[in-house]
């Protein structure tokens, strides 16, 4: 297991103002019932962003499921594994969401430092760091708006969201986001194309990471 201090991320993200208007575009505020004005007013009120804050709608308004399809890559559409029909029933744990349907993220970094880690591993590792792990929702806003953070062979989970059974214990398998190899299930025409999935909490894998934010704000 890597102990390296390093992180990766991209390069800067684009000012609020530019992340509404890619919202808009990709039509996310009409599934999170929402009109259009209010992304821009957020945006205006939240100011520029430093390059390190992402805008993202609470995942009980723009659900992964919905989200998904909406990633592009090599011109092909994002997608959901077959085996993950419950995707959106897995809903934060241990990560505090603002008030209203929309939020800033900060300090956000994909945790490519982590590759090789399990997620029961990696938590604790972040929650020294001081800092809280992604929601899948989180992460799919993030390669929304800057689709170079996800790279083969350095892609990521999304632990902060997990699916808690009937039973009150959490199920094993962690969300994550990386590119499809178009084998198995996927079916060849989705070779390259963004793939939401899961792993299990005690396994590690070479080439994901761990995303993670510093604060959320309202």
């Amino acid at each position: 297991m890597s102990d390296t201090s390093s992180t990766v991320t991209a390069s800067a993200l684009p000012p609020l103002s530019t992340q509404a208007e890619r919202l808009i575009e990709l039509g996310v505020h009409e599934l999170a019932r929402l009109p259009a004005d209010d992304l821009r007013t957020f945006a205006e009120n939240a100011g520029r962003g430093d390059g390190d804050t992402l805008l993202a709608v609470h995942p009980d308004r723009a659900p992964a499921s919905a989200l998904a399809p909406l990633l592009r890559r090599d011109g092909k559409s994002g997608f959901v594994v077959t085996d993950m029909s419950d995707v959106d029933r897995f809903a934060p744990c241990a990560v505090d969401l603002p008030d209203g349907p929309l939020y800033l993220i900060a300090g956000l970094d994909r945790g490519t430092h982590m590759a090789n880690w399990s997620p029961d591993e990696a938590l604790p590792a972040l929650t020294k760091a001081h800092r809280t792990p992604l929601l899948l929702t989180e992460g799919i806003h993030w390669v929304l708006q800057q689709p170079a953070v996800l790279e083969r062979n350095c892609c990521f989970m999304t632990i902060g969201s997990r699916l808690r059974k009937a039973n009150g214990t959490l199920d094993a398998r962690t969300p994550a986001i990386w590119i499809s190899n178009g084998t198995g299930r996927d079916g060849h025409e989705r070779r390259n194309a963004p793939k939401v999935g899961w792993c299990w909490w005690g396994n590690r894998h070479t080439w994901l990471g761990f995303a993670s934010a510093t604060s959320r704000t309202g």
